[in-house]
């Protein structure tokens, strides 16, 4: 694969993986009764994305 093509292609792989419905491992509600609003979020990208996250992941995992 040449190189200049590289970035252009991990970026569509990015994009593809964030609007994909099958692969998350975490579900964040906001919002009571009928007005909860549901997202769906990879662990790994919330990690690396939010040093609050990061925290909060972390300790969940270790409670597990």
């Amino acid at each position: 694969m040449e190189e200049d093509k590289l970035l252009p292609i991990l970026s569509q792989n990015l994009f593809e993986i964030l609007n994909d419905e099958k692969y998350y491992d975490v579900t964040i509600e906001v919002g009571n009764g009928p007005y909860v609003k549901v997202f769906r979020a990879h662990m790994v990208i919330l990690h690396y994305r939010s040093p609050y996250l990061r925290r909060i992941l972390s300790t969940n995992k270790k409670k597990k």
